[in-house]
């Protein structure tokens, strides 16, 4: 590897932001349009909202939050510095740690994290109208969500790519160092069980879906190899492939539906891809990164993007309008009948990814500071890739406020409320206030070609039939619903498995972490033995959740949300309560309101939730109360209780909300062991002369690498590797841009 190159402090610096007449008058225009966006959002009163201003809303503050605030963060409060070798170039073995070119690592860390919350959460939360969630999924990504990933990302670079679980431990200390550990393995579970089951949920009884998934596998592995072997270095190349190779695989699932022989062998039950999904997170935790991982979830955000991209062009061109008012009375009154619960704290907890997600943390600290090149690049794959997906979370809101309100709460109510017909379904419905008639529930489901759209509950075919009806209404007119609407049933799934893949991986990291603090040999993530144990203990945790769920009589996604949105929202808070730790104790305190701020709203929120979910009287909303409910139906001999019938139905109601109330109680006891244990970090480093303690951060090593920061090189970067081609300083580099 080539030495350091002789302008590499300046390389380390941060450029200097040069304002120009055309710059001043482009993000004046940016501001003012985000300014009248949200002034019609908000002001409002009756009249037709379009959709349309939620896109500019969303953009015009993505824009700011990202060129303003994240540049603050990255020059001012992290200092980022590209003349350091990252663990990436230090550690590179091929397997888990290798520098990985910017726009395959954006794909990459933007597949795993855009999982199933960003488009649940915001379809669940809209019950409460389209205001609250809004004002969350935007604000809350700009301050909370998109600061915690850039800077644990930073952080977990910083320190060989060590888990957030681990530097916990090794950061504040034995006491909240080994509650965090725990907390984050038990959490990690609960998220990826509920990411699975909406899989299942999406894919079972689906060959198209099931077909066009199981094809992106070889898709991914032949780009790998190309990438690494056959081509080195061409991305763009590689890219275009895929993406081809991932349409004929889209429009293969179409004609694979209509055979009749291969229909029967793609077609899945529930159960059937719940074991599958099982054996696939194992074989994709323990593949080389580069083989599987990596190019799989490249390949997927280019469909992820696009057909965001694309639904956004749309919704511009159709400028459908908002048929949910910004608040409803479920808001304020808690009686929703998607989920229960007022708008304070629940809409927080509901509406998770998209906004604040304590997921990201583990692939912030997990997969990506193994695969990254440059310091300078944590402001594109940290903070811009939570916006990416913020803006996906925008979507899909937009998705479900733009159909009939009745026919949103009939697909988003439980099935014992609506009863077994249309005309129930109907009646049921316009109880709540939203007028809808049995033949327009009965059309809807025959436009998209489906048996019925009752009681289709958990957010995605919700998103579905919303992001139909926006594609029809631009690309073919009614008789393409069906068509849009399958198409993006299997949108759906390719967006969450890569989550359920990347996830695996970071559990075995963490496990492998964990049990590194009892036998040391753990502690290297590439030793083989280790690597297969953790792997398989990980994936039958998650497993066992899983098949509880796909079979729970009262709906898996009904009883794990409100425990998945929980146990997010308090991982998150671990995450910027390392975080907080860390930026104290190496004596940027002044800087710490930051991470400090969004660490104490989500602790308020979510602390909240978690109180009323263990101590609510209410069997709607606290899990011993259903479970009393439940277990005192058993004890009378009632055989059955509403939509739940059978005596081994209800049974097994009473061991899911015993598990998740348990659940609850254990993850809020050791939140609140980690902050406290936080705290006194705080004030001993605050005490500390010249307010500064040890960490555990790496030494500066220098990097022979170079790479651009952002996805397209500016003018000094682009000097800078003309330089370096032309051999000044230390020579040629060793990394380029690529094509």
């Amino acid at each position: 590897m080539s030495a350091a190159p002789a302008d590499a402090k300046a390389e380390g610096r941060p450029p200097k932001p040069k304002w120009t007449p055309a710059s001043i008058a482009v993000w004046t225009a940016v501001a003012l349009l985000g300014a009248v966006a949200w002034a019609m959002l908000a002001i409002s009163r009756g009249e037709e909202v379009s959709a349309a201003w939620l896109i500019f809303a969303a953009v015009s503050s993505y824009a700011i939050g990202y060129r303003f605030y994240a540049r603050f963060i990255q020059y001012k409060v992290l200092m980022t510095d590209d003349t350091r070798a990252t663990p990436a170039e230090r550690f590179n073995n091929g397997a888990d740690f290798h520098p990985t070119d910017r726009r395959v690592l954006y794909g990459h860390h933007f597949a795993a994290i855009a999982g199933a919350g960003p488009l649940v959460g915001p379809v669940l939360a809209a019950q409460m109208g389209f205001l609250p969630g809004t004002i969350w999924i935007i604000l809350g990504v700009i301050f909370a969500g998109a600061v915690q990933d850039m800077v644990v990302l930073f952080f977990s670079m910083r320190r060989n790519g060590r888990s957030i679980g681990q530097m916990a431990r090794d950061e504040i200390g034995p006491v909240g160092g080994v509650a965090a550990l725990v907390a984050v393995l038990a959490i990690m579970v609960i998220l990826l069980a509920v990411l699975a089951m909406v899989v299942v949920n999406a894919l079972a009884d689906s060959p198209w879906g099931a077909f066009s998934l199981i094809m992106t596998i070889p898709i991914a592995l032949f780009m790998g190899v190309y990438l690494r072997y056959l081509r080195p270095g061409r991305v763009m190349e590689t890219s275009g492939i895929g993406v081809v190779l991932l349409l004929a695989a889209i429009a293969g699932g179409g004609w694979v539906a209509e055979h009749p022989v291969l229909r029967e062998m793609f077609h899945f039950s529930a159960n059937e891809l719940t074991f599958g999904l099982i054996a696939y997170g194992f074989i994709a935790s323990v593949l080389p990164v580069w083989l599987l991982l990596a190019p799989r979830d490249y390949l997927s955000t280019f469909m992820k993007v696009g057909v965001v991209v694309l639904l956004a062009v749309s919704i511009l061109i159709a400028m459908p309008s908002l048929q949910l008012p910004q608040f409803t009375d479920f808001a304020f009154n808690g009686e929703g009948p998607v989920f229960a619960g007022s708008l304070f704290p629940f809409v927080f907890i509901t509406i998770a990814c998209g906004a604040l997600s304590g997921f990201h943390s583990l692939i912030s600290s997990g997969t990506t500071p193994k695969l990254i090149e440059k310091e300078s690049q944590v402001r594109m794959i940290g903070y811009g890739s939570m916006l990416t997906e913020s803006f996906v979370a925008i979507m899909a809101l937009v998705t479900a406020c733009i159909i009939d309100p009745g026919v949103y709460f009939a697909m988003n109510m439980p099935a014992n409320a609506l009863g077994d017909t249309v005309q129930s379904a109907a009646a049921a419905v316009s109880q709540l206030g939203f007028t809808v008639d049995a033949q327009t529930l009965q059309s809807t489901a025959e436009l998209i070609e489906e048996e019925s759209i009752l009681a289709r509950t958990g957010g995605a075919p919700t998103f579905a039939l919303g992001a139909a009806q926006i594609f029809s209404s631009v690309f073919g007119g009614p008789a393409m619903m069906a068509f849009w609407y399958h198409f993006a049933v299997m949108f759906e799934a390719l967006f969450i498995l890569t989550t359920v893949d990347a996830g695996t991986r970071v559990g075995r990291f963490m496990l492998q972490d964990t049990l590194g603090n009892v036998y040391k040999p753990m502690r290297d993530v590439s030793w083989k033995p280790g690597l297969w144990l953790c792997s398989a203990l990980t994936v039958a945790a998650w497993g066992y959740f899983l098949w509880a769920g796909v079979n729970d009589p009262l709906g898996g996604i009904n009883q794990l949300f409100p425990l998945f949105g929980i146990a997010n929202q308090l991982l998150a808070a671990v995450a910027l309560a390392v975080c907080t730790t860390l930026l104290i104790k190496s004596g940027r305190a002044k800087y710490a309101w930051v991470t400090l701020v969004p660490l104490a709203w989500d602790a308020i929120v979510t602390l909240t939730a978690s109180y009323q979910k263990v101590f609510s009287s209410d069997p709607a909303i606290g899990f011993f109360a259903q479970r009393a409910q439940y277990a005192e139906a058993l004890a009378a001999g009632e055989t059955g209780l509403g939509a739940t019938q059978g005596v081994e139905a209800m049974q097994k109601v009473v061991v899911n909300t015993t598990v998740n109330g348990v659940l609850s109680v254990l993850f809020a006891v050791l939140i609140i062991i980690v902050l406290v244990d936080s705290v006194r970090v705080w004030i001993r480093a605050l005490r500390a002369p010249e307010g500064v303690l040890p960490t555990t951060e790496h030494p500066h090593e220098p990097s022979g690498l170079w790479a651009p920061s952002g996805l397209i090189p500016t003018r000094e970067e682009r000097e800078t590797a003309k330089r370096r081609a032309a051999g000044v300083g230390a020579g040629a580099a060793e990394g380029k841009d690529g094509e």
